[in-house]
Formats: structure tokens, C-alpha cells, sequence
């Protein structure tokens, strides 16, 4: 099992967005960013767990936690031309862009602030310290229970 971070605004799609889907289960798709798209594709699996972090908003933070509920298949939105994510080189023989299903799992009762993160020595060499700007990212099992803690 491997531990992953996603990031999502959350006036776009948020935890609570997720909690809400039937069967608490979201497709996490619109990723168009090489680098985190081969991690959908190629390394996140079926069970893998997920930080869920806020972004883009006033205080940016792992806000709880979601499982992989489906692995990586072609993002739908790639070949629809009303789509915001839809992509003229796509086709379906050669799909560009990959996307996975995850589930709800919990809600931090304290969301985790990138600036505790950041000021946390056991976490500096976390790829989200490290390389912020990326939307998935892998997480270690230590990072992971780190987060966990500070969430309660």
C-alpha cells in the first residue's frame, strides 16, 4: 500500500463534495499535469491512501483522508469538447490524460495548515514542502502518520 496526496480547491470539489457522492465514491479527474498524471496512471493502486488537501483557499490544508476506490482509467473528460479538461490530441486508442476513483474516508477534526506542515522538522522533506505546486504527489508511511496525529 501506498499513501498519496491530492490536492483539490475546495470551492471546486472538497472533502465535503466527496462525503456527499453516493457511496461516499468521486471520480478525481482534470489532471493535465504530466508529472502527476503518470503517477495516476503508473503508481497509484486500488486501496492506496489519500490525504485530501485543501488549496488555493485561505488557509491551505490536508482537510482528511479518502482510499483509491478505483485505479487509474482514461479521464471521460478528455474527449468531450464541452469539457473545460477536453483535449483535441486524445482518442481513445491513445488517451492523453488518467484519472481514479476514490472514497471518503475521514474528516481531520483539526485540518492540517500548510504552515504547521512547513514548520514541522519530520515533514521537511516532504515533496509537498519541497515541490508545493504539484496536484499528486506520494506521501511516506512516516509523512503519513505524522499527518494522522496532527488531524486528531
Amino acid at each position: 500500500m501506498k499513501y498519496w496526496l491530492f490536492k483539490s480547491e475546495p470551492d471546486e470539489y472538497g472533502l465535503a463534495d466527496l462525503k456527499a457522492e453516493p457511496g461516499h465514491v468521486g471520480r478525481w479527474d482534470g489532471i493535465r499535469n504530466y508529472q502527476a498524471r503518470n503517477f495516476l496512471r503508473d503508481q497509484v493502486q486500488l486501496g492506496d491512501g489519500v490525504l485530501f488537501y485543501h488549496s488555493a483557499c485561505k488557509i491551505p490544508a490536508v482537510a482528511g483522508t479518502a482510499t483509491v476506490a478505483k485505479a487509474a482509467y482514461p479521464d471521460p473528460a478528455q474527449f468531450n469538447p464541452e469539457s473545460k479538461y477536453f483535449d483535441p490530441k486524445a482518442t481513445a486508442d491513445k488517451p492523453r490524460w488518467f484519472c481514479v476513483d476514490i472514497r471518503w474516508q475521514s474528516e481531520f477534526r483539526c485540518p492540517v495548515a500548510l504552515k504547521d506542515i512547513k514548520q514541522n522538522p519530520a515533514l521537511a522533506e516532504m515533496v509537498l514542502v519541497k515541490q508545493g505546486r504539484l496536484s499528486i504527489q506520494p506521501v511516506t508511511s512516516e509523512e503519513w502518520d505524522i499527518i494522522q496525529q496532527l488531524g486528531r
